[in-house]
């Protein structure tokens, strides 16, 4: 049965709703001898229904407004002489029923954007895919007054028969102990409740996923909750399609990490495998030369001594040329004695070849550092040290390193010339801060390089110091 007022026409359950917010209901009420607030109890349930119809409170009240104007006519030809007199009583009756229906639109309202601000926070909040639609199926249960919800997302290829996939492509009510509650893909949940509702949403008009819900009680979806299902199942969707392209990155970066810190083992291993090499091969000729030649200064005659002691003399700063080459790729210092003293090492190779103020002040637990971790500080120290050297023109440098449990800070800074950051770190063959940054990124850790022309250089390295070390290998 539907009926026309105010130019919509309205079906039974609006009408139902209507009539009971009505003062014909109110004084159904009163007559039975209980209280006004029983009656606005009523106002306020009804409105809620309403508000899910659709019905706006503009339309509730020229509905009652209708309802007033129509009977008007009755009151005053069976009751004239009360009408007047309960003129007062119905506009105060009428107030009251306005606000209570203003208010019950406002709590449905509410509601709704407390849900979606909900959905908003689970994806800030949630930590991985299966966390988020936890989070929004929760969500979805308490906002829609179900006792059970499953929020269940459809593979492709999926893993349901294609004739179940499209009976459950649109909207389906479904009752319990009905042929269609196999369509409840949880098995656990069939059975349990009164009623169901299961709502699909779609990708590229691809079934990608149902929400259903369990009910204690007979209860059918009305048409706000249809369209407010609709618009959660989108939100729904493009989270998780942001989720799960989130974690694919996630996997990746991963994946490049652990390449990155077998990039770098094979580095380090390809280091000591030439340092040795040069060491064995040429460091040990060129002591054996050096020796014949002192051997053959001393017993040769005086007009060849001079020249076999040049000879000498070149071979032995060939043999510390190479010892210096041999510890720069592998410090032995490093792996026999540690961090601390790997850096006091370089520190003083740096001030005997370069005319350059160095303070350097190295905590005493900065020793207790995974060996891979200590391989990383070097190489930036040692990286710091050459740039200072070939390009900053500073006469003085500062180098602090401090550890506590969980954080390692690194701070290098000089007096120098200084240099545009963005502009050196764009230039294809900066490969030394690209090399650090890489180092420190596979650490999940943090470069920041301040400078300007004129301005000298300061360097901070923070990296976490982690329980298990990732895939990089000491130096």
């Amino acid at each position: 049965m539907k009926s026309e007022l105010g130019g919509r026409v309205y079906g039974s359950p609006e009408q139902k709703s209507l009539s009971q917010i009505t003062s014909g209901a109110a004084a159904q009420i009163l007559a039975s001898g209980r209280p006004l607030a029983d009656f606005l109890e009523q106002v306020a349930y009804n409105s809620r229904h309403l508000a899910k119809l659709n019905v706006s409170p503009e339309e509730a009240v020229r509905a009652i407004r209708e309802y007033d104007r129509l009977i008007d006519p009755l009151l005053a030809n069976r009751y004239p002489q009360q009408a007047a007199s309960l003129e007062p009583l119905r506009e105060q009756l009428y107030f009251c029923t306005v606000l209570a229906l203003n208010n019950a639109f406002y709590q449905v309202r509410e509601a709704e954007t407390q849900a979606f601000y909900g959905l908003l926070r689970a994806e800030m909040d949630a930590t991985n895919l299966d966390d988020l639609l936890r989070r929004f199926i929760i969500i979805l249960t308490r906002t829609f007054r179900a006792q059970s919800g499953r929020l269940i997302p459809i593979g492709e290829p999926p893993q349901i028969a294609a004739k179940t996939l499209k009976r459950l492509g649109r909207p389906r009510y479904i009752t319990r102990g009905s042929a269609e509650e196999e369509l409840i893909i949880d098995t656990e949940m069939r059975g349990l409740f009164q009623s169901y509702w299961s709502i699909p949403y779609f990708s590229d008009r691809r079934l990608a996923g149902l929400i259903q819900f369990g009910f204690p009680t007979p209860y059918r979806w009305l048409p706000r909750e249809l369209e407010l299902l609709d618009a959660f199942a989108e939100r729904c969707l493009r989270a998780a399609e942001r989720a799960q392209l989130l974690q694919d990155l996630a996997e990746r970066e991963e994946q490049v990490r652990g390449l990155a810190g077998h990039l770098m083992q094979a580095q380090e291993d390809e280091r000591l495998r030439i340092s040795r090499e040069i060491h064995d091969e040429a460091g040990q000729s060129m002591l054996f030369l050096r020796l014949h030649l002192e051997m053959l200064e001393k017993t040769a005659p005086p007009e060849m001594r001079e020249k076999l002691g040049d000879a000498r003399r070149v071979a032995e700063r060939i043999i510390t040329e190479i010892r210096r080459v041999v510890a720069a790729l592998s410090p032995s210092v490093l792996q026999q004695l540690g961090l601390a003293a790997a850096i006091r090492h370089l520190s003083a190779s740096f001030r005997k070849l370069y005319p350059i103020k160095l303070q350097v002040r190295l905590e005493a637990r900065c020793d207790r550092l995974p060996r891979a971790l200590e391989a990383t500080i070097y190489r930036v120290v040692q990286e710091c040290y050459q740039n200072i050297a070939k390009h900053s023109q500073a006469s003085r440098v500062n180098l602090s390193l401090r550890a506590t449990d969980k954080l390692l800070e690194l701070n290098i800074e000089d007096d120098g010339i200084g240099f545009e950051v963005d502009a050196a770190v764009a230039q294809p063959k900066s490969f030394g801060l690209k090399g650090m940054r890489e180092r420190v990124a596979l650490w999940a850790g943090q470069l920041e390089i301040r400078s300007s022309p004129g301005h000298g250089v300061k360097i901070r390295v923070r990296l976490p110091i982690p329980v298990a070390a990732p895939n990089a290998s000491s130096g």
